[in-house]
């Protein structure tokens, strides 16, 4: 069974920056695309960002307006969104997610079944 777990989140101040790190094993990671999702409180799951297998390709969804990053070491297993010039809006728990191919269509992603990893975004 696909294992992923999401951490460094936390609470920062409008303005901030964090960098959340989603670490995979029990599949062939290099294989798949990855996204990553979010939940805010009291909405549906909502996706943010995607990488290509071999990371050569990103997209974003049109409210990251180049405040984030994607990005993926597949050495490591792990895939990061760097989080910059973060607003109240971007609080929500943080997934990532597997695709079942190796090209991140922003509508191909598996529903996380991890804990995700929280931000908060309050002065």
């Amino acid at each position: 069974e696909v294992q992923l777990v999401e951490s460094g989140g936390g609470l920062v101040q409008p303005g901030g920056s964090l960098r959340l790190a989603c670490a995979a094993s029990r599949f062939t990671f290099s294989d798949y695309a990855m996204s990553w999702v979010r939940q805010a409180p009291g909405k549906g799951l909502e996706w943010v960002a995607g990488i290509s297998s071999s990371g050569g390709t990103t997209t974003y969804a049109s409210f990251v307006k180049g405040r984030f990053t994607i990005s993926r070491d597949n050495a490591k297993d792990t895939v990061y969104l760097q989080l910059n010039s973060l607003k109240t809006e971007d609080t929500a728990i943080y997934y990532c997610a597997k695709h079942s191919t190796q090209w991140a269509d922003p509508n191909g992603w598996s529903p996380p079944r991890s804990q995700g990893t929280q931000v908060t975004v309050s002065s």
